[in-house]
């Protein structure tokens, strides 16, 4: 029996299920790989943030009353959704509770929705946007479907967005581009509910996998974020460390370990900032946009 490919997916792992680790494990069309979990971020939540949105659930601040502060809510990160979950719990069994049915909820992902659609309400949360897959087409998408939500509106309510303290402005600033008509206009505020760094153990533990699996033919590390990008390529010996950067003498040829990015974003990352083009990057930000590009990659490779 031929040695299992290590896949090292460069996240924490899912609770209660994690996707990527049920698209690694079953052997699909000849592909035998072994999944390895190596988180690189830990997450905090701002106890600031969660003041906020706590006060403005207690107040019922987010409905479709012309009264309320907000008509919709907006994540794009499932620890976004963790920390919303945070407070949802907190409420649970409060007479003032639930009262989120009636508006829209917008994700950018699968991953996200699936973890919105987990939140503990009854009616549950109305969530739009799966298919967008990332914060580009999410807004073009908020857009046309929250202008139609409160079409009776000249003015729409603003959109409430539960962000990370490192995150892009892509979605506000394309709600709110001045040069939008003004039945179009949507006023989006950021919420801050938690916190990221690189934990200081990831560069040490991605180390120990790596020597662990130095005699398998080839592994591939599927990266999910630029975050962790410099100790990923040090681990891997490929930066020169008084440059930074991936030197032109890596020989590709030799080497046994291959790089998938979630999408362009981290793709463009390690291009611009290390120097280093990836062997994949996912078509779509999912277990089976990644499983596809690797798979394509090898297809490609054996012509």
């Amino acid at each position: 029996m031929s040695q299992k490919t290590p896949v090292f997916l460069l996240k924490t792992k899912s609770t209660p299920g994690d996707s990527y680790q049920e698209q690694f494990s079953s052997e699909t069309d000849g592909s035998n790989f072994e999944p390895y979990f190596v988180p690189v971020l830990e997450h905090r939540f701002k106890d600031e943030g969660l003041a906020t949105v706590r006060n403005l659930l207690q107040t019922k601040a987010i409905g479709t009353g012309f009264d309320c502060a907000y008509g919709g809510l907006v994540f794009t990160s499932q620890r976004a959704v963790e920390a919303f979950t945070h407070l949802v719990q907190e409420l649970t069994g409060d007479d003032r509770w639930p009262h989120l049915q009636d508006i829209p909820v917008y994700s950018v992902g699968p991953a996200t929705t699936r973890a919105l659609k987990a939140v503990p309400q009854q009616p549950p949360l109305q969530v739009f946007g799966e298919h967008t897959g990332n914060g580009e087409s999410l807004a073009s998408y908020i857009i046309e479907h929250y202008g139609e939500w409160y079409k009776g509106r000249s003015t729409k309510p603003p959109l409430l967005f539960l962000v990370g303290e490192q995150r892009r402005d892509i979605i506000p600033k394309k709600l709110m581009d001045p040069a939008l008509p003004s039945d179009k206009f949507i006023r989006i505020e950021e919420v801050v509910v938690y916190g990221t760094g690189v934990m200081k153990s990831f560069q040490e533990d991605f180390t120990k996998l790596l020597q662990e699996t130095e005699d398998r033919p080839a592994r591939w590390v599927v990266v999910f974020s630029p975050s962790g990008c410099d100790g990923m390529l040090s681990a891997l010996g490929w930066l020169n460390e008084s440059s930074g950067r991936v030197e032109n003498d890596f020989r590709q040829e030799d080497r046994q370990t291959y790089i998938a990015t979630i999408g362009p974003t981290t793709r463009l990352h390690l291009v611009n900032n290390f120097g280093y083009e990836p062997d994949v990057c996912a078509e779509q930000p999912s277990p089976e946009g990644i499983w596809q590009g690797i798979s394509r990659f090898w297809n490609d490779s054996k012509r």
